[in-house]
């Protein structure tokens, strides 16, 4: 915790932005908080935040960090960094902004923050799953929140028209702004669905990073996941709700040489239980991150209902 006696202490007694930084990174790591939406370090977190706080970019010139502060600046980020602890409210929703496959993009509490694995399948242009030749002409993101993972196929594969589905209003909401942000209206549009419910045609690639937090995790979330919208998180007991369904739907809205990208998690012990003789191709990443498989569509064909 952050008293208000430390905090006028800081606002009287520190004077640079460097000041800053070092005070805010030393009451961070002193603190319980959890680092891991987007920031992985007392540093960077404070770093981010401090310089957010005074409209500059965190990547600034070092020798911007010697600049005096005036007391009101002082005392707005002495603010900000006492809200992050004092209320464990993840970094980017203070600030608004998180990034994700090198773009920014707006987020608060009605979407998760960006930062899935997935990425890294996105910027290899989901090979070998997806020919390097081919360019897709359909991507589907479902359940997609802030749109980061639709919007991210979107830069990489610049001739695909993608689709972005979400239940939820709110999220779709935020979407439609990092859609307008990016200037992708030509090529990207949002649906409220429940799941494949407004999907038409067929994709080549369909990604999701759905809700697939269980009961047992869902109960020892850090503090910070509980300011995240909770129907993005939690997914049932075994937290594959969701998964169950997208398993058996996926197979008639893929082309015959479609794949699924599908993140679950720490629910990947569970899934691969609950389906012993599907062959998923989990994914190994170099930046970390776990719990992303692969299906081609002619593996879907034995889990696809005709409902």
């Amino acid at each position: 915790m952050i008293t208000d006696t430390q905090l006028q202490s800081a606002v009287a007694e520190l004077h640079t932005l460097q000041d800053f930084i070092r005070w805010g990174a030393s009451q961070l790591a002193a603190s319980d908080v959890y680092f891991g939406h987007g920031t992985n370090t007392p540093w960077d977190d404070a770093l981010v935040l401090v310089s957010h706080a005074l409209h500059l970019p965190w990547n600034m010139p070092s020798e911007w960090r010697t600049s005096r502060l005036t007391t009101e600046e002082r005392t707005q980020v002495a603010s900000l960094l006492q809200k992050r602890i004092n209320e464990r409210i993840p970094t980017p929703y203070l600030t608004g902004e998180a990034w994700f496959c090198e773009h920014p993009y707006w987020v608060d509490e009605r979407v998760l923050i960006p930062r899935s694995p997935i990425a890294e399948l996105i910027k290899q242009r989901f090979a070998p799953h997806w020919p390097t030749e081919r360019q897709p002409q359909r991507i589907l993101d479902l359940c997609c929140g802030s749109g980061c993972i639709g919007l991210a196929c979107a830069y990489e594969f610049d001739q695909a028209q993608v689709e972005l589905l979400d239940l939820s209003f709110d999220a779709l909401e935020v979407a439609e702004a990092n859609i307008e942000r990016h200037r992708m209206q030509d090529r990207v549009v949002v649906l409220q669905s429940d799941l494949f419910a407004a999907a038409e045609g067929r994709y080549d690639i369909i990604v999701s990073n759905p809700p697939y937090v269980d009961a047992d995790d869902m109960a020892c979330l850090p503090a910070e996941y509980h300011h995240e919208p909770e129907m993005a998180l939690a997914a049932g007991a075994d937290g594959l709700d969701l998964v169950r369904i997208m398993l058996a739907q996926a197979r008639r809205y893929l082309n015959d040489d479609g794949v699924l990208v599908v993140e679950v998690g720490n629910s990947w012990p569970a899934l691969a239980e609950a389906y012993p003789d599907v062959a998923f191709d989990w994914q190994d990443f170099e930046h970390g991150g776990h719990g992303v498989f692969v299906l081609h569509a002619r593996q879907l064909d034995a889990l696809a209902t005709t409902e």
